[in-house]
């Protein structure tokens, strides 16, 4: 995947000579001031910016203070580009949170070479925290990265007013499945499990995890109750469809799934563990109601859609 550099300067001049040097190494955007910066850097999350320090309506320590402060920014690395040399310049634009700092006048050799080397290491980085955040039987995310995207959705829900869907997902008579059908298939049962489950959710944000065992969990961010109900249908409909023979089963001859739903539009009180409780208080009421269904939990409790 291409990488993406924003470039944040008030100097058309500067911007045009950096998008030179850069744009055989990584697609380049650009802003002219500090506040529109921020804005293309949340709507892209570039995997670079280089940031002007010297600008008239908001200067790049006062831009690289926001980056620093928004959840999802905060990991962007920030190069300097900077007019003022000296230790103390330096040294400025390193507590301020920036990675590096290139100093003008520019040299292409210089730029593009700092610029790679950063690029290398988020690439390098982005590697190992995809390992670290993935689940090693399925190749779904872990419960590690799902919690930490949880509490950001959440917040993220909380200051736009929307609703955040929540699915808690369990293999039904799993044990059964594993006792009947011996551990290897019982592995190979969750991994076809978690390939539907990711086939069923891509729309932007959707996120699958491994919440443990049999479990799975989903989160679909602007998602209203009718939405989440349909979805929950859906899942279950998918996963009874792949006919994975299940004879010990006593609600179907092949593989079912039972979801427990909830979607709220957060507000303070409105945390991961209401939400997952929620969803959780759902998943046995699907489970109370015969299994192979969804339910939802929260204003419309109990209700259900057979799978």
């Amino acid at each position: 995947m291409e990488s993406t550099i924003l470039i944040i300067d008030d100097n058309p001049d500067t911007i045009r000579l950096l998008s030179v040097m850069l744009r055989q190494q990584a697609r380049v955007l650009f802003a002219t001031n500090g506040m529109a910066g921020l804005e293309i850097a949340r709507a892209q999350r570039p995997n670079l910016i280089l940031l002007d320090v010297q600008m008239k309506s908001m200067d790049g320590f006062a831009v690289c203070e926001r980056i620093m402060a928004d959840p999802d920014l905060r990991h962007c690395p920030v190069i300097f580009v900077t007019a003022s040399g000296g230790v103390e310049s330096e040294i400025a634009c390193l507590d301020a949170g920036a990675v590096d700092f290139i100093t003008k006048p520019l040299s292409g050799p210089v730029v593009q070479a700092r610029v790679r080397t950063h690029l290398r290491l988020q690439a390098a980085l982005a590697s190992l925290d995809n390992l670290a955040h993935k689940d090693g039987l399925t190749g779904l995310h872990n419960r590690r990265y799902f919690d930490e995207q949880m509490a950001l959705e959440i917040a993220r829900h909380r200051r736009q007013g929307a609703a955040l869907g929540v699915a808690l997902v369990d293999v039904d008579h799993f044990k059964l499945y594993n006792d009947h059908y011996g551990h290897q298939m019982g592995d190979e049962c969750l991994r076809a499990v978690a390939q539907a489950l990711t086939q069923c959710t891509r729309r932007p944000g959707e996120l699958v995890a491994r919440y443990g065992g049999e479990e799975f969990v989903v989160l679909l961010p602007n998602s209203c109750e009718e939405e989440v109900l349909r979805y929950g249908d859906w899942i279950c409909r998918h996963v009874a469809a792949l006919a994975l023979p299940h004879a010990a089963s006593p609600v179907a001859r092949h593989v079912t799934i039972s979801a427990g739903l909830c979607s709220v539009a957060p507000d303070i009180e409105d945390g991961p563990a209401s939400l997952l409780e929620a969803a959780d208080k759902a998943l046995y009421e699907a489970k109370r109601s015969g299994r192979n269904r969804a339910c939802i939990g929260g204003p419309a409790q109990a209700k259900c859609l057979a799978g």
